[in-house]
Order: structure tokens, then sequence, then C-alpha cells
């Protein structure tokens, strides 16, 4: 089993840029693949970002390719995830997690963070 914690949430501006963490529990962190993915008010939780075991294989949602960034070090248990380029519709409750397999589907993960608040003001 894996804790997530999520941090690096916060308000910015559109056009600004933010970095989400994710630190996690456990030996066996590479093992993991690991997903973002973020419930804006009164709406699904959506997939943003995912990114393998190893690193090598990112898989991205159309409406953050070009710029957000998913990227992880195995050695300090943390993934990362740069927000470049926000826009009021990145507005949202992020939440990373993680699971043997990288997936687009909320039910493809069974270990969740608590998340953390994105506020991008225009």
């Amino acid at each position: 089993q894996v804790q997530l914690v999520e941090s690096g949430g916060g308000l910015v501006q559109a056009g600004g840029s933010l970095r989400l963490s994710c630190a996690a529990s456990g030996r066996t962190f590479s093992s993991y693949a690991m997903g973002w993915f973020r419930q804006a008010p009164g709406k699904e939780r959506e997939f943003v970002v995912a990114i393998s075991g190893s690193g090598d294989r990112l898989y991205y949602a159309d409406s953050v390719q070009g710029r957000f960034t998913i990227s992880r070090d195995n050695a300090k248990n943390t993934v990362y995830l740069h927000m470049n380029s926000l826009k009021p519709e990145d507005t949202a409750v992020y939440y990373c997690a993680a699971d043997a397999y990288s997936g687009r589907i909320y039910s493809d993960y069974r270990y969740w963070g608590q998340g953390t608040q994105v506020t991008v003001t225009s």
C-alpha cells in the first residue's frame, strides 16, 4: 500500500505557472505508475496526465498537452506536475494517484492523495 500527499497548490493569475508535488510513502515507489487527476466544482474527476514507474512513458490529456509536464524522482519518492500557461478553466482540486499500471480512468487507480486546490484567476 502507498500513501500520497500533494502540495504546491495555490492562487495564480492566468498565464502563470505552478508546480505540484506528490510525495509517496513506501519503498517500492518506482513500481507504481502515477497519475494526476483534477475535479472542478460540479464536474467529474478528469484525467490530466500519467507517468509509468520508470518514467519512460507519459500520457497527457489533450487539454493540457504542451502546457503541463509530469516528472518523477524515484529517489525522492515524489512525482511532480509542472503547470505552465495556466487558464481559468484549469481551476480545480488536483489529485495524485498510484497503481501498478498507468491509466486514464479514475477506476484505474487504487491509491489517492487528499488533493490540493489550484485556482487560476483571469
